[in-house]
C-alpha cells in the first residue's frame, strides 16, 4: 500500500489527474484524451481512461457527455512524510551534485535533518549494470556538466575538447541540446548540435566523461532547431516490435523500463499489448541488453535485423556459459 501511494503521488498519472480535477467546468472525454496526450504519455490513456469510464477511479460526476470534478476545492498536495523521506534519499545519490551545489545540498539536508531516508545506496545491488560509471564526484566532471546545463538553457555554443572512443582528440563548437542518462551504463551522454553547412545542423552524441574541457562561446543559436525531428530522422526505418503479456503488471513495468525511448503502444487482444520502439544505431546495443534483461513477459516479434542481433547475442552468451562450466 505504501509503494502504491508513493507511486501515485509521484507518477505522471497523478499530475495529469490533479490538473483535470482542478477545473470547475465540465469536460468531455475527448478533452480528457487531449489533456492526457499533452501532459502525459501516449500509453497513459491505456491506464487512465478505462478507470475513469468504468468508475474504478470515482473522481468525476458524469452528466450526459460531460465529466465534472467531485472536488470542492483546488487539489493541494503538501509534502507527506513519505515524500520528505524520498527527498532525503535523493540527497545521498552522488548524481545530485551535478544539479545542486554544495551549499544547496547542505541547506536541504538541514531542512530534512529530522527525516530518515527512504533507502540508502548500499541497499541496492545492480546485477545488470556496467561498473565503470561516470566519475560523479570528480570536480572537473561536475564543472563540465554544469557548463553544459547552462549552455543548453541559453542555446549557447561551447568549445569542446573531446576524447573519442577511437582514442582521437576532437575539437569542435557545439550547442548542447539534451543530456540523457543511461541506466545500464550508469553514464550521461550529451546530444549536441554541430554546424553542418550554412543553414544546417547535425546531431552528435558525446559521452560526458570523455569531455576534457569546455569553454563557453559568445555565440548563441540564432534560430530554433527541432531536436526531436533530428532524432527521428536518425531512426532506422523499422522499429523494434514487442509483444507484452497482460499479466503480472508487465505493461506498467515495460513502460517504466523503456521510458526513455520513443514508442507507440496498443492493446491487440485481452492478453497482449504491442509496443513499437524507435531507435538508431547509437541506441541499438543498449536497447538489446535492456530487452534481454526484461524477462519472459516480453516477446520480440521484429524487425529482422534486430532479431538476428538478439539471436547472435544469445548464442554468444550460451557459448560463454558452456565454457565457464
Amino acid at each position: 500500500m505504501i509503494m502504491e501511494l508513493f507511486s501515485e503521488i509521484y507518477s505522471c498519472y497523478y499530475q495529469v489527474l490533479r490538473h483535470l480535477l482542478s477545473g470547475r467546468n465540465g469536460i468531455t472525454i475527448q478533452d480528457i484524451h487531449h489533456r492526457i496526450c499533452e501532459e502525459g504519455f501516449e500509453e497513459s490513456m491505456l491506464s487512465i481512461i478505462p478507470k475513469l469510464e468504468s468508475g474504478a477511479w470515482d473522481l468525476f460526476r458524469r452528466d450526459g457527455d460531460l465529466y465534472f470534478s467531485k472536488l470542492n476545492a483546488p487539489a493541494a498536495a503538501p509534502l507527506s512524510c513519505l515524500q520528505k523521506s524520498y527527498l532525503k534519499a535523493l540527497l545521498s545519490d552522488p548524481r545530485i551534485g551535478l544539479f545542486l551545489d554544495q551549499e544547496q545540498i547542505e541547506n536541504l539536508n538541514g531542512m530534512l535533518s529530522g527525516t530518515a531516508p527512504l533507502w540508502k545506496p548500499e541497499q541496492f545491488f545492480y546485477y545488470d549494470r556496467f561498473s565503470d560509471h561516470d566519475p560523479y564526484h570528480n570536480e572537473t566532471y561536475r564543472r563540465n556538466f554544469r557548463l553544459l546545463l547552462q549552455a543548453q538553457k541559453k542555446s549557447q555554443y561551447v568549445e569542446i575538447d573531446y576524447n573519442s572512443p577511437a582514442g582521437t582528440r576532437v575539437h569542435h563548437y557545439y550547442v548542447p541540446a539534451r543530456l540523457e542518462y543511461s541506466v545500464k551504463n550508469d553514464k550521461f551522454r550529451l546530444l549536441a548540435l554541430k554546424q553542418a553547412g550554412r543553414d544546417k545542423m547535425k546531431l552528435e552524441i558525446l559521452n560526458v566523461a570523455r569531455i576534457q574541457s569546455i569553454r563557453p562561446a559568445e555565440k548563441v543559436l540564432s534560430s530554433s532547431v527541432d531536436l526531436n525531428a533530428l532524432i527521428r530522422a536518425s531512426y532506422y526505418k523499422e522499429p523494434v516490435r514487442l509483444h507484452i503479456a497482460n499479466k503480472r503488471n508487465a505493461l506498467e513495468r515495460a513502460m517504466l523500463h523503456f521510458a526513455n525511448y520513443e514508442k507507440n503502444t496498443a492493446k491487440i487482444d485481452e492478453n497482449t499489448y504491442e509496443c513499437l520502439i524507435y531507435y538508431n544505431q547509437s541506441m541499438e546495443t543498449e536497447l538489446l541488453i535492456e530487452i534481454m534483461s526484461f524477462g519472459p513477459m516480453l516477446t520480440v516479434i521484429g524487425n529482422e535485423p534486430f532479431l538476428n542481433s538478439l539471436k547472435a547475442r544469445l548464442h554468444r552468451q550460451m557459448h560463454l556459459d558452456s565454457v565457464s562450466t
